[in-house]
């Protein structure tokens, strides 16, 4: 099958990451949801726009101060205008921290899939190795409850006690790994090798022949981990917001 190019990639990340706090303006998907995660509260600035960015920003910044939320602009190869990073950096808006997104393709697994988490314990094992506060954790909830894809939660266990999480989710014949999360004190000790295994196994079972992922462009042990699954980078992002904001 042909791999997705980057762009079907960006929108498959988009669909798997849809809160329920969302609205599009003027080009603009606005997301408002009080996660963890950083693409469930920013704005991916995806379509053609019309209106003049400073009432945009106007117009988003009282939504988001609404919220309770600081204003933060997720920065793809797709946005639009080609030159809206540059007039965000000339207002003061400063780069956080850049992300690259990899893809692979999905091989037969060796070994059977696991079997899946019951989604809600999972999802509070996340909230524990995170350190999410309460509303996170619930704003992690009401997304994936919401998502109207194929999902499969798994985790590693040591004693009873939650060593790593993985999630994927599967759209066509395209999966994406979320929420790889493993106990600081637990690192090293290839979990995340085993977990990423997994992962893929579950995406093969469920239809899935490619895999994509998002890592931070800084985490080499990451890095170096999926590149072992060969996952190869496909295009990067970053986050633009006011001075103390994240």
């Amino acid at each position: 099958m042909t791999p997705p190019d980057a762009r079907r990639i960006e929108e498959l990340s988009l669909n798997s990451s849809a809160p329920p706090g969302q609205l599009l303006y003027d080009g603009w998907i606005v997301r408002l949801a009080p996660g963890k995660a950083k693409r469930a509260r920013s704005i991916n600035p995806f379509f053609p726009s019309v209106r003049p960015l400073d009432e945009k920003l106007g117009y988003c910044a009282a939504l988001y101060e609404q919220a309770g939320l600081p204003l933060l602009l997720r920065m793809t190869p797709f946005c639009q205008p080609a030159d809206l990073d540059a007039e965000l950096e000339r207002r003061g808006y400063g780069l956080l921290e850049k992300t690259s997104v990899r893809s692979a393709p999905v091989a037969a697994p060796r070994e059977r899939a696991p079997e899946p988490e019951p989604l809600g314990e999972w999802i509070d094992a996340v909230a524990r190795l995170r350190g999410s506060t309460a509303a996170q954790r619930e704003a992690h909830r009401a997304r994936l409850d919401g998502l109207p894809l194929a999902k499969r939660a798994l985790a590693l266990r040591e004693g009873g006690d939650v060593l790593a999480t993985g999630l994927t989710i599967v759209e066509g014949d395209c999966a994406g790994l979320f929420d790889i999360v493993t106990h600081p004190e637990a690192r090293r000790r290839g979990h995340g090798r085993r977990l990423v295994a997994a992962l893929l196994a579950t995406a093969h079972a469920l239809g899935a022949r490619h895999a994509y992922l998002q890592v931070e462009s800084g985490n080499a042990a990451a890095i170096a981990l999926y590149d072992g699954f060969g996952f190869t980078e496909r295009y990067t992002y970053a986050y633009r917001g006011r001075e103390g904001t994240g």
